[in-house]
């Protein structure tokens, strides 16, 4: 299905990383994004540098139908997992749209709980097919390290700005040296240090 055939809506994930667990950062970002306006190329945010990225965002911000992100905090996730922190994540991006969609455009999963009514369709390296798909690869990857930079000033001693929240051996380091901070999901950083100094941490920070 090519992207003039319906109006349709596209999901990406903002950090690949996070869904597969291994990074330390704690939330859960998704974005979906209505198909432009035009047909112009698009390639997916890793193919992009920094300044082209943010060049789009706000192209694709201006020119898109309807854009929408959805997010799961840290202690969500860990109450219910990663996958359906997923997947709640989706369907808060989808209801947040200012249209209803008639299709999906998913980079390669399907999103359980939506309306039967809505088509979804999986496209395995979505971000390299879709103009929709790279366009929502775009948008959650700025919103992403927008979000962190954010973070960064927060909590200055974690590298936030610089490794996105990916689990780098900077980070991790970091995670030791200062323990976790409220960003940081519980269920993950018992790889790296005591379950109780996560929970100091929130206390501290509560």
């Amino acid at each position: 299905m090519s992207d003039e055939n319906a109006f349709l809506a596209a999901y990406t994930r903002a950090n690949e990383a996070l869904e597969k667990g291994d990074t330390a950062t704690a939330r859960k970002f998704f974005l979906v994004a209505a198909r432009l306006a035009d047909e112009q190329a698009a390639t997916g945010a890793r193919e992009l540098s920094e300044k082209r990225r943010e060049e789009l965002f706000l192209e694709i911000q201006e020119k898109a139908v309807s854009c929408a992100v959805g997010i799961v905090e840290p202690k969500e996730i860990d109450r219910i997992n990663i996958l359906q922190a997923t997947y709640a994540a989706m369907r808060q991006a989808v209801g947040k749209l200012s249209c209803v969609p008639q299709v999906l455009l998913n980079d390669a999963v399907e999103i359980p709980g939506l309306p039967k009514e809505i088509k979804q369709v999986k496209i395995i390296r979505g971000d390299a097919k879709s103009l929709s798909i790279a366009a929502a690869s775009v948008l959650a990857k700025v919103t992403r390290d927008h979000l962190m930079t954010d973070y960064d000033k927060q909590y200055p001693n974690y590298g936030f700005a610089k490794h996105k929240g990916y689990g780098t051996a900077a980070h991790i380091q970091a995670l030791k040296d200062e323990g976790p901070c409220p960003l940081h999901r519980r269920t993950f950083i018992g790889k790296f240090v005591k379950a109780d100094e996560g929970e100091e941490a929130d206390k501290a920070n509560g």
